[in-house]
Order: C-alpha cells, then structure tokens, then sequence
C-alpha cells in the first residue's frame, strides 16, 4: 500500500463498511484531502485562497515548462500524493526544471507509489501558518487560531508555537472564518489542519491534514482545550463542547521536537536510553514514552518526545523552554536537544524574526566545513 501523509481512506472506508465508527473525519474527506491537486481543487472550490499553479497533474517537462513560463520562476514541484517533504524540488530556470521534474516524480514513485507531479509558484520567503478547525459534522465548524511552523528542515517541522509571532487578530479573524466556514460546508467532523504559506499578508493554502497534527498541543495550551477528547465526543455523536464565542487566546506556547539524532548530521541515532528524566514545573508538557532502559529502534520516525511549554506571553514561554531544556535527560544516544539550546541564543528567534527557509541556512553557516 502506498504510504499517506494523512490516514489512508481505505481504512476509514473499512471501518465505515464495517458498522465500526472511526474517531476522526469520513474516507471521503480523508481522500479528497490526501490528494494535494484534489485538494487545491477543494479548497479553491470552498473559497480559500491558493497558490498560483498548474491545473491538475503535470505529465511531463514539455507541459511543465509552458506552466513554469505562465506563472514564472521560481517554482516547486510537488508529488500529488506527497508529505514529509518527500518528491519536492524547487527550480529557478528551465535547465533546473528538467533535472528537478525528473527527480521529483522518480522520488514520489519510491515513496508513494505514485509519480503524479503538479508545480506551484516558489514563494521567496514566506511562514508556515497553519489554522486549526473542528467541525462536528452536522455542519458546524471553529477555528482554534493558528500556528506557525516555519522553522523547519527538508520541510520538516522542528518549532512550532502559537498564536503565530507576525499574525495580527484581525488576521487571524479573517483567514480563521475562511477555513471554519469551507470545513463547515462539507460537514467536516473531528480535528483538521488547513496549512498556509504567508507572504506579504497574503495567505496561499498548501494542503489539509485530516488529522490531529503532531504540534496540536499548542493550541490546546492556549485554549485549555483537549482536542483528543473532543474527538471523541463528536465521535459518539455529542455536540462540540464549545462554539466560536468561547474561544479566547490565553498566554503563548511553544513546542519543540526532539529527536534521536545526531547533530549536525542528522543522522538517527537508535539505541538503549540509559538514564532518562522528563522537565517539569508550571507551564511545563512534555509528552514522551521514554523510559530508562527503553530501546529506541531503527525502524521508524526519530521522534522520541515532544517538548510544550505555556507562558504568559513569548518572551515568558521562551524562557520557560530554555529552564526545560536545561533540566531533560536522555543518556545513552544524541538527540536533537543541543540544537535548541543554539537556536534559543539567536536574536531572529528571541524576536519571532524567521521564515521556512531561515534554520537550513542557519545550519550552513553554523556547521560549514
């Protein structure tokens, strides 16, 4: 079976054909948002903005290069079935765009199944925003806010934090009730995340997770909500526990990834945690398995804990992730833990100053050479 940034459909579909209610959104959604041209398609459909692109599947250079000429360089190629930024490649010029379509669909075919390519403006540098809705499925739907995750790494997320540092309430009201509203129309139900990149105050959907994101606890920090039971609830055929008016922004949270590999490499880093003991105090989460003893193995994703703090504002909760990372221990392989002890140091990140493309270039001039 091909591999799936959100649930496979199929599952859901089983489960459905089985009499067995799924806690989360319908096969149907879970499809139409698994595929990113579907996707586009949806969302445009539904009213919220995109990134200018091709018009469904690019099936080869010939076609690519008349939509590259349309919208002009640079641009990104993008595997329709894509995720984890696997089967994406960015070109500035015709010659890059050859070498980059040829990559990106031979990546999305080892990784996916499918080699389905579509192509988007390459936007220069904008934030990863991403808006967080729930619907109960009877058509009622909220937003809970944003979060921006820009500092990232071949496209994957390593900080995320809300509210969004450069996100006015104005903003978030508009964009918020764009993505509540599309979601309410289809009878989305359960947790779902609509991502954006932001440029300029200009908003440009990028794909939707049908499923509750690895960062949902810092919207859960600033709501006081728990996203998981709410879940549940509509699940079992319970109204939200909460409509829009209830919803209010309280102090600022920040998680950060830590993973069992080896700055600045990157390299995973499997193996026995000889000594390990979890921070704590006010305003401190963190949501791991670890254990001392625990075995890490080799087969799966390096995420091995999630690091969430709450504080009255920014400059409170960096403070508080700074005393955290100061007290955690993980004995017995590298984690990416000293990655952010460095990242707390620099004036961009102490200022909320930092789009999707500032920690690999942060990275070249840290560890060049």
């Amino acid at each position: 079976m091909p591999k799936c940034n959100n649930f496979c459909p199929s599952f859901a579909q089983a489960l459905e054909d089985h009499g067995i209610t799924f806690i989360g959104p319908n096969a149907e959604h879970i499809r139409i948002m698994g595929d990113k041209i579907t996707a586009k398609d949806t969302a445009k459909a539904l009213g919220i903005p995109v990134v200018p692109g091709s018009d469904g599947g690019v099936p080869d250079f010939e076609t690519a290069i008349g939509v590259a000429a349309g919208i002009g360089f640079p641009v990104i190629i993008k595997a329709t079935a894509g995720g984890g930024g696997r089967g994406m490649k960015v070109a500035r010029n015709a010659e890059e765009l050859e070498i980059a379509f040829r990559t990106a669909r031979s990546e999305a075919k080892a990784a996916f199944g499918n080699d389905e390519v579509y192509i988007e403006k390459y936007l220069q540098k904008p934030r990863h925003i991403e808006i967080q809705v729930f619907g109960d499925g009877r058509g009622k739907a909220v937003h809970l806010g944003e979060r921006d995750c820009s500092l990232q790494r071949r496209h994957q997320k390593v900080f995320e934090e809300a509210p969004g540092p450069c996100i006015t309430p104005a903003m978030r009201a508009k964009i918020g009730k764009v993505c509540a509203d599309a979601v309410a129309k289809i009878n989305y139900i359960g947790a779902g995340t609509i991502e954006f990149l932001y440029e300029d105050g200009e908003f440009y959907f990028i794909e939707m997770n049908t499923r509750l994101q690895v960062e949902h606890p810092v919207t859960e920090g600033i709501f006081g909500v728990d996203l998981v039971r709410e879940q549940i609830r509509v699940a079992a055929g319970m109204e939200m526990s909460f409509g829009q008016e209830d919803l209010e922004i309280n102090g600022h949270c920040i998680e950060v990834r830590i993973n069992a590999e080896k700055i600045p490499n990157f390299s995973p880093c499997p193996g026995k945690v000889t000594q390990y003991h979890a921070p704590g105090g006010l305003g401190v989460r963190m949501d791991s398995a670890l254990y001392d003893g625990y075995r890490i193995p080799p087969y799966y994703d390096s995420l091995i804990g999630k690091l969430i703090v709450h504080g009255r504002d920014r400059p409170e909760a960096l403070a508080r992730l700074k005393r955290a990372l100061g007290e955690i221990i993980i004995d017995g392989i590298d984690t990416s833990i000293p990655l952010f002890h460095m990242l707390l140091a620099e004036p961009e990140i102490q200022n909320g100053e930092y789009n999707i493309h500032w920690l690999e270039k942060w990275l070249e001039r840290q560890f060049a050479k």
